[in-house]
């Protein structure tokens, strides 16, 4: 009987901590899931390492090795590769508290069906403190997108999807010379279809490494404007408050002048907004371009 869950992992580079995710993989109390390894063009052991793992046994471990393409473009392949009902990401310097994916299975086959998209979950840090804040106790279902601008949700969550979604949605475009598109645009489309399960439970554990894309995030605006303005299009047309379409077309406008795209109003989902948010996307542009400070807010 094929498993239920697809854990994947994008990795670059990342023999060094890639071992987390494995320890915590080989600790889990369900043992109904399968690891997926997408290698986005390692140079380091990575592949060595992954071998050695598969001869022990004791993880189910499917490995892809590819030319690197970014974090979506390792997206892109889990999402075509997956064979499993549900997938969830547990990136390469994270891992899962022992029992996560006992509760990912329990909860779907309890409530899990066609009417949801998934089910959202907690993100914790190593030392157990919850990334931002818990959902609501009473609240049995939501959007992503509500969860955060109709109740008020802080920090990252843990997604766990269908993947007969996840393969639907169009995959993240591929712009040459860019590594990067906010994986939150499959999310945003998602959340159009169906809601997701809460479940007030932590499902990962994180950690913001120095090289991580959450602690560099204006060095990503920067290297990918091409990816933050096809997303940022995405992200005002399906904005749910005028503050979030407004704050999205401010983000649209700088990355449009990164790329020297004039077109940038005629080409937008809400041109008034757009035009009365050009002078802030003005300043947010200069602020990126004068700027080499990062960030550790999580980019999407």
């Amino acid at each position: 009987m094929p498993a239920m869950l697809t854990v994947f992992t994008p990795t670059y580079n990342r023999a060094y901590t890639l071992h987390l995710c494995y320890e915590s993989l080989k600790r889990q109390t369900c043992k109904d899931f399968i690891w997926l390894i997408i290698d986005d063009g390692s140079t380091d052991t990575t592949k060595e390492l992954v071998t050695e793992w598969m001869k022990e046994k004791i993880v189910p471990i499917r490995y892809h090795f590819q030319e690197n393409l970014g974090m979506h473009g390792a997206h892109n392949t889990a999402y075509e590769l997956i064979e499993t009902e549900l997938n969830v990401c547990i990136d390469s310097d994270d891992y899962m508290p022992d029992d996560a994916v006992e509760k990912i299975i329990t909860l779907w086959k309890k409530f899990g069906s066609g009417k949801y998209a998934g089910l959202v979950g907690l993100d914790a840090s190593p030392e157990g403190k919850v990334i931002g804040t818990r959902m609501p106790e009473k609240l049995k279902e939501s959007t992503l997108s509500n969860l955060y601008a109709k109740h008020n949700v802080k920090g990252d969550k843990k997604l766990v999807y269908r993947s007969d979604l996840t393969r639907k949605i169009p995959p993240y475009p591929i712009f040459p010379g860019e590594k990067y598109c906010p994986l939150s645009y499959k999310y945003i489309l998602i959340d159009q279809e169906y809601p997701l399960l809460t479940i007030n439970e932590v499902l990962c554990i994180v950690e913001y490494l120095p090289d991580g894309s959450s602690m560099n995030i204006i060095n990503q605006y920067k290297k990918n404007p091409n990816g933050f303005s096809f997303f940022r299009k995405v992200a005002m047309r399906y904005a749910p408050s005028f503050r979030e379409r407004f704050r999205e077309s401010i983000h649209y406008v700088s990355s449009n002048l990164m790329i020297r795209n004039s077109k940038y109003l005629l080409e937008s989902p809400n041109k008034i907004i757009t035009f009365f948010a050009t002078p802030f996307g003005i300043a947010l542009y200069l602020y990126i371009s004068r700027t080499g400070k990062t960030t550790v807010l999580k980019s999407g």
